[in-house]
């Protein structure tokens, strides 16, 4: 075989290979009548696009929202437009024993004395308006930041409540449509308040309240920040289990007592079923009891080591 024979038979193999052979690629004896053995080629360009990793953003943008504050006070919830109203006063003696074991200097060390559930025996008792109060009283404080977190999943309120929109939230998160708890928190106008929604509904609440997931997330909150306060706004103890499931993460459980409706036996079994949390308090909400100030007070009591007759009102 002659060597443009073999020169050319070289250039059908690259060309069978793919790639892109120039027309000055012609191979020609040398001077000294050596084998031209060495063809000239130009690779083709190469698309990498399917094989390049997707930008991803890396910065996270900030979900904000603006509570209406004068709607806030005039509903009857504290507000910080109203610092001195009856209902801040209450709150402020309500909040006092929350926040002494939250920063361990209760009776006795807790764990996890940070992460505080707001609960009642049965629905409407008030423990969704308690635990919005609580939330922002203890946001008005100097020394802490305050999550409040809408865990009832079923019969999600704490937006409604606050006149804010249905958004994603904590479910969301637990079923794996949202990456982490800052994609889904809303930051309020109330500086240190921050909100997170229940989410779409599930019908497995429970077992996801009860997951490794739902342990991990509570870790991150309770251990993040060190200053922050997470308050849980629980199903009814008495209408389904979510809230027994929640319960065993808790340090701190309040339990919402209606006056004049809730009996004592429901109030002994609702705390029965919340046996695995080490600090139990109670709040009498609804009290229709005239004070020489001439309204009407919400009076709060303790249940537990420690802890006596709180009057909160006056």
């Amino acid at each position: 075989m002659s060597i443009i024979e073999k020169a050319v038979e070289r250039l059908d193999q690259l060309k069978r290979a793919g790639l892109d052979v120039g027309s000055d690629a012609v191979a020609q004896p040398t001077q000294t009548g050596a084998p031209a053995t060495a063809v000239q080629v130009k690779r083709a360009p190469v698309d990498a696009s399917p094989l390049s990793a997707p930008e991803t953003d890396t910065t996270r943008e900030r979900r904000t929202v603006n509570i209406d504050l004068d709607r806030l006070g005039a509903l009857g919830f504290v507000s910080p437009t109203t610092p001195n109203s009856p209902i801040a006063e209450q709150y402020r003696i309500i909040k006092r024993p929350v926040l002494r074991n939250a920063q361990g200097k209760g009776a006795a060390p807790i764990e996890n004395g940070n992460l505080i559930m707001v609960t009642s025996s049965m629905p409407g008792e008030g423990k969704s308006f308690s635990a919005i109060n609580l939330a922002i009283s203890m946001a008005m404080e100097l020394d802490h930041t305050v999550l409040l977190v809408d865990a009832d999943v079923s019969k999600p309120s704490v937006l409604a409540a606050l006149g804010l929109p249905v958004s994603s939230g904590m479910m969301d998160v637990l079923q794996g449509h949202e990456a982490s708890i800052g994609d889904v928190m809303l930051h309020t106008n109330i500086a240190k308040l921050s909100i997170l929604p229940a989410g779409r509904p599930q019908p497995r609440a429970t077992e996801m309240l009860a997951s490794d997931a739902m342990n991990g997330l509570l870790d991150e909150l309770a251990t993040r920040y060190t200053d922050r306060i997470v308050i849980f706004d629980s199903p009814p103890v008495l209408v389904t289990t979510e809230a027994r499931a929640l319960a065993t993460h808790m340090g701190q459980v309040i339990m919402v007592v209606e006056s004049e409706r809730s009996t004592h036996a429901m109030v002994k079994q609702s705390l029965a079923a919340l046996e695995a949390c080490p600090v139990k308090l109670m709040l009498l909400n609804k009290v229709r009891q005239q004070s020489s100030a001439g309204h009407y007070g919400v009076y709060g009591y303790g249940y537990g080591y420690g802890y006596g007759k709180n009057e909160a009102g006056s």
